[in-house]
């Protein structure tokens, strides 16, 4: 072989040796390219391709009032009328309103991840508000219960933060969980807050995180009651000859201003009207407990199948209410059978007596 051709023969070999190296690294580069792609891919979603361009998608939608992993916390709080007003409530995702002795209520705000400065008035345990703490997997904060809630509390194992224990009967200092506003006179003045009580929360060795699903289906899409829907711009609730309850819809924010005793409520914490997005009406038989302090203490039967209304955007429907057992959550379904969608946003539930006289205007 001539020189000349040796050289260009192995001119030839180092060309396809580099060309090889090349192709080699260029592979390996879009495998790792690839491979980012992918892992990326997992963390967000697709995107559209417009004439080789990403356009930017949506995000997608989720439910606002009911969301994380922190676990919830019912507090007990007082609805005397010495009591208002009430401190939080318009932080809470859900309210339980239940008759109790003396013709009065009382509301049970349940908060999840919410950083509630005051909270309250507190006030002593009932024993079948914790039917409502159980099937919102809550922490229950009270001061003070009833007999029979002392006993279920125990039985139940429910994990409660009884304020006996650490109200100071005091004004609040940096250290206080449950203290005393000079504003009102006791009973109707003892306040807490969820820093307070997580921190018990965490001393008692409780979990402050919860899985568990919402007890509402809420979806983010707005919920039309239909055509057929009763109007329900006002909703009045009659508890007892005491204590009637008025909710007024408002268009223009498509929610609901609460009253009671003609009253217009407000919230202590920025003196702004109660209101919330849903209401749902329960009827359940109350009656009076047949017990040695002679207090006029309720009793209610509601582990059962409870008719109702679930009113929303100025319209209620007939639901029914399933509860199969005091920890069972309970399921909202329409008169077809179906369970009902929940708008995103608070509710309250207003537990009432089988011959409440519940009107809507």
């Amino acid at each position: 072989m001539s020189k000349k051709k040796e050289k260009s023969s192995k001119a030839s070999i180092v060309f396809l040796i580099i060309l090889l190296i090349i192709i080699m690294g260029a592979g390996g580069f879009l495998g790792y390219r690839i491979y980012n792609a992918n892992k990326e891919g997992k963390a967000r979603p697709a995107v559209a391709m417009n004439n080789g361009q990403e356009v930017a998608q949506p995000e997608e939608k989720k439910v606002q009032i009911f969301s994380g992993d922190d676990r919830p916390i019912a507090v007990m709080i007082d609805n005397h009328k010495d009591a208002w007003a009430q401190y939080g409530l318009n932080e809470a995702y859900m309210v339980y309103e239940i008759i109790v002795e003396g013709s009065e209520t009382r509301l049970m705000p349940i908060f999840k991840g919410k950083d509630v400065d005051v909270i309250g008035p507190t006030r002593s345990a009932r024993h079948y508000f914790l039917d409502y703490a159980l099937e919102n997997d809550a922490i229950y904060a009270h001061i003070g219960w009833s007999p029979q809630a002392q006993r279920d509390i125990t039985s139940l194992k429910v994990e409660n933060i009884n304020g006996l224990y650490y109200d100071t009967g005091r004004a609040r200092t940096d250290t206080s969980i449950y203290w005393r506003s000079s504003s009102k006179a006791a009973p109707h003045n003892c306040l807490t807050s969820t820093k307070g009580l997580l921190q018990v929360a965490n001393e008692k060795g409780y979990s402050t995180v919860s899985t568990k699903k919402s007890v509402l289906n809420y979806v983010v899409d707005e919920v039309d009651l239909g055509e057929t829907a009763t109007v329900a711009n006002t909703v009045n609730i009659p508890f007892s000859s005491l204590q009637t309850v008025k909710f007024e819809y408002n268009a223009d924010t498509a929610r609901y201003t609460r009253y009671a005793r003609g009253v217009l409520q407000k919230d202590g914490n920025t003196d702004e009207p109660l209101t919330t997005k849903n209401i749902i009406v329960e009827f359940a038989q109350n009656y009076t407990l047949n017990d040695s302090e002679n207090k006029g203490r309720q009793g209610l039967y509601n582990i059962k199948t409870l008719d109702g209304y679930y009113i929303t955007n100025g319209k209620a429907i007939k639901i029914t209410c399933e509860k199969t057992s005091r920890s069972a959550q309970t399921v909202y379904k329409d008169e077809a059978g179906n369970e009902i969608n929940v708008n995103d946003g608070n509710t309250y539930v207003e537990i009432c007596p089988l011959n409440a006289k519940v009107t809507f205007e």
